[in-house]
């Protein structure tokens, strides 16, 4: 049972602290290098800063956290692999087998692995239990769910992350496993954003032509036939989504209520984060992007969003595989506003920082 009601989350997200911001822009400004030019690192700084309502942030102990779960879509052929692969992989990450896996113990990041909505009874120690239901519905035939089940796994999302703080974990990211879910994802950024489903799908996993153009059908079909309101993104959730992406979408909220910096993967990732800035628009100040997935959708998803990823690596793993390398970057750029000097104690005169601030 949860907490509170989704509005009391909502309700009590406050916006950035404006006044550490400018503190940390005027600090970063005072540093021994011409103005602005460690470009993104810069604006993380100043993200984080008004996040944790000081010039420098704590990003000491950090997750990600994996919502599993199966879609019912899947039985429409709509992916390369069988669904028993998110099963599977959920406890590969366990194992510390997976790609997230790999990169998180190499840049000191713990997972946090839920299972929202796998279509098998999982009994593991390292398995978090906020089971909804035992997969969605197949999109194309009826509803994904229904509203009450959307919101009981947003709810999901949302005390999991306000868990990881209460755990002491500073910064966390979001990620996902659930064969089928870059279907359900492109039916929701369609639905949100009114874009045609040629332009949000793409060909996840390794679909072939014919594959990618059924795959366009399905989601055509979905959108037609479950008609989700694009003004009620929990309708759209409801009627077109999957579980992965309503937890994730917590996640996101979660964060910000326990202001949290969560770092956003790729494709399934963003557009649960553009789920939850609809759901809730304070939110939106908490979300790092972390790469530019190569899927698609995902330029659109981060326009809609209006962020912009810091890494291009041709990536679309998933998993939350972007977050332990965006980890690195953010630790790079509280170093920076933290421990390097300025014009002051370089003995670098006035007259040079002059200059640069007129050029």
């Amino acid at each position: 049972m949860s907490a509170f009601p989704l509005e009391h989350y909502i309700s009590q997200i406050r916006p950035p602290d404006t006044a550490a911001m400018n503190k940390a822009s005027v600090r970063l400004d005072s540093l021994v290098k011409p103005p602005g030019s460690l470009g993104k690192l810069e604006s993380i700084a100043i993200t984080l800063a008004g996040i944790g309502g000081d010039t420098y942030y704590s990003a000491g102990k950090r997750c990600v956290i994996i919502m599993a779960a199966d879609n019912g879509v899947a039985g429409e052929g709509v992916a390369s692999a069988p669904q028993s692969v998110t099963y599977m992989q959920t406890i590969n990450f366990t194992k510390g087998i997976t790609g997230v896996a790999v990169l998180a113990k190499q840049f000191g990041a713990d997972l946090k692995i839920v299972d929202v909505g796998v279509n098998a009874q999982i009994d593991h120690p390292l398995v978090i239990n906020r089971k909804v239901r035992m997969s969605t519905e197949n999109i194309a035939k009826r509803d994904a769910m229904t509203r009450d089940q959307a919101v009981e796994a947003v709810l999901a999302g949302i005390e999991t992350a306000i868990d990881a703080a209460k755990q002491g974990y500073t910064l966390l990211g979001a990620g996902e496993m659930g064969i089928g879910n870059t279907t359900t994802s492109a039916a929701v950024l369609s639905a949100l954003t009114g874009l045609a489903a040629e332009q949000t799908a793409g060909r996840g996993a390794g679909l072939t032509e014919s594959g990618y153009r059924h795959k366009i059908q399905v989601i055509e079909t979905a959108l037609r036939d479950r008609a989700p309101d694009p003004t009620d993104p929990i309708d759209v959730l409801a009627k077109v989504g999957g579980l992965d992406i309503a937890a994730m979408a917590g996640v996101y909220i979660g964060g910000g209520y326990m202001r949290i910096p969560v770092v956003i993967d790729g494709f399934i990732s963003i557009v649960a984060a553009l789920v939850a800035a609809c759901v809730c628009p304070a939110v939106r100040p908490y979300m790092i992007a972390s790469h530019a997935s190569d899927e698609q959708g995902y330029k659109h998803a981060a326009k809609a969003l209006e962020i912009e990823p810091c890494l291009h690596l041709d990536m679309r793993l998933g998993e939350g595989s972007g977050c332990p390398l965006m980890f690195a970057m953010i630790d790079a750029a509280c170093a920076l506003i933290r421990d390097m000097g300025t014009f002051e104690q370089a003995g670098i005169g006035e007259e040079y920082l002059n200059a640069l601030q007129e050029a």
